[in-house]
């Protein structure tokens, strides 16, 4: 009841200390004044006289002792009060490229690169406050998974949806990136990212990928490069008549290629070898591409007093009722 309620004038919740010194002196002294009928004899009653009325004698003054303590409560003036804050941002528009090919699958990280690179991802976007984010997913060709958007609950879903062979198997980089850029060109934000992770040689799609990268540095937008995978040979599942078989496939990512156009773009390349490398490096991209917030803070009142006083006027009112008519004391 009282759950995140203050009172502007505390104070006066002394006076509810008033409350247990009328009820003493109405059950010890008050109860004197009563009205009474003087009978010469009580013969003519029987031995016990017991009905609604006499059980409920004292029901008014109760009444009127709860509503008093109301009326107390109300003029102390009770709120409720609520605070948060408003976010004025610079503005960061990522997009988070994504290889979905069926090299993705290997596992030298945990359970697989894919549902790694997927775990990062959602992490990262968890991490932003106002930043537009949409999500592109490639492999032999490149798809709009979402575009820009800060319902970041529906990205996260849509995050969750992926998997491999949702397209056709290859690895079409400079497709990917184009498709990131065509969701980034039109922003007005100061600052455009597109966050590209693969696993492997660009092989499929129409667009070379350096000339897709001069392309986003025409539009001002950033390209962080993530080479993903362990060095050397690493377990690919492949299925055969008797089950899921493990073949050591070797790791083949064109590292030149995407160093290339990260520095082309003015961003970096990284290279993860494992879970937690993939994890360190999408946390140093979080803190290299924050949004500069201004914060300002509020606190605003809600009176709740209303709702107290409307509960002492109703007691009074059944007070007032139950003694003019069933409670009535005679002259």
């Amino acid at each position: 009841m009282f759950h995140n309620v203050v009172f502007a004038y505390p104070w006066v919740l002394y006076f509810l200390m008033l409350i247990p010194m009328i009820g003493i002196w109405y059950f010890f002294r008050g109860k004197k004044n009563r009205s009474t009928i003087i009978y010469s004899s009580f013969k003519l009653f029987p031995a016990q006289i017991s009905s609604l009325r006499t059980k409920l004698i004292h029901l008014p003054i109760i009444l009127r002792l709860i509503a008093l303590a109301l009326l107390i409560i109300a003029l102390a003036r009770p709120q409720n009060f609520s605070s948060g804050t408003n976010i004025n941002t610079e503005g960061i528009d990522i997009a988070m490229v994504l290889d979905i090919s069926g090299s993705m699958l290997a596992e030298d990280f945990k359970p697989n690169r894919l549902e790694a690179a997927k775990q990062v991802v959602d992490e990262f976007i968890q991490g932003r406050v106002s930043d537009r984010i949409g999500l592109v997913i490639f492999s032999r060709d490149a798809f709009t998974q979402c575009p820009l958007t800060i319902d970041y609950s529906v990205l996260r879903n849509l995050l969750k949806d992926i998997r491999s062979g949702m397209l056709e198997d290859g690895t079409a980089i400079g497709n990917a990136i184009a498709n990131g850029v065509n969701r980034l060109k039109d922003s007005d934000a100061k600052s455009k990212v597109i966050i590209l992770l693969t696993d492997g040689v660009n092989n499929a799609g129409e667009v070379d990928p350096l000339s897709a990268a001069e392309i986003a540095r025409t539009f001002g937008i950033r390209i962080y490069a993530i080479g993903v995978g362990t060095r050397g040979e690493a377990p690919y599942p492949v299925q055969t008549p008797f089950g899921i078989r493990y073949q050591m496939m070797p790791v083949e990512i064109d590292e030149t290629l995407l160093k290339q156009i990260a520095e082309r773009t003015g961003g970096q390349y990284f290279r993860a070898t494992n879970n937690r490398a993939l994890k360190e490096i999408y946390e140093k991209i979080d803190r290299m591409e924050k949004s500069k917030i201004e914060v300002t803070s509020y606190r605003s009142a809600q009176e709740l007093y209303f709702n107290w006083l409307a509960a002492a006027f109703i007691f009074l009112l059944v007070e007032a009722g139950l003694s003019r008519t069933l409670l009535r004391k005679l002259p």
